[in-house]
């Protein structure tokens, strides 16, 4: 894939529920993985709901890695813009003929626009993991993708580095452009 390139990014939950999905450009590729971005004014969409993106994103898909890592620029239209990163937790992301997909396992890791950094939808997980009948390896994957994660979000290390976030960022609209 090269940058301008179009995907569709599907996020289902298990069992082939659907979750959220939209249209993204290649931003382009670093040791970390594809980044994809979409500008503000995206449709993000699932069964029922829908919104337009108020602020352009950046998300990194790694080659390997259990998540998915979304850097939000600053929403300068409207009051609050807490969240800075927002790492989803999935299983490993599958690409196939424009279109990269993952299942959504519930937990995340946030860090706010004040540096603050926390876990999200433990209760969440918890419930899903059981009444969703999550297999062992799953939990596993999750469980271990998360502690990792959470560790390299505190430090602002690897994909997790703001600093880089913000790079790609600003490398979104000549992408969008080609």
């Amino acid at each position: 894939m090269q940058a301008g390139d179009h995907v569709r990014k599907v996020v289902t939950k298990w069992g082939g529920r659907p979750h959220w999905e939209h249209d993204t450009t290649v931003v382009g590729t670093d040791e970390h993985g594809t980044w994809l971005g979409a500008p503000a004014g995206t449709l993000v969409s699932r069964p029922g709901v829908s919104f337009t993106a108020t602020a352009a994103f950046v998300s990194v898909v790694p080659p390997d890695g259990a998540f998915v890592a979304t850097f939000y620029a600053p929403n300068r239209s409207g009051p609050g813009d807490p969240v800075e990163l927002y790492v989803d937790i999935t299983t490993v992301p599958r690409w196939a003929d424009g279109v990269v997909t993952m299942v959504d396992l519930d937990l995340d890791v946030v860090r706010g626009r004040s540096g603050r950094v926390w876990v999200d939808d433990e209760d969440e997980f918890a419930d899903h993991r059981v009444r969703y009948d999550y297999p062992d390896e799953v939990v596993a994957l999750a469980t271990a993708s998360l502690d990792r994660v959470h560790v390299a979000v505190r430090a602002g290390t690897g994909a997790f580095d703001p600093t880089l976030g913000r790079t790609w960022l600003s490398r979104l609209s000549a992408a969008a452009a080609c």
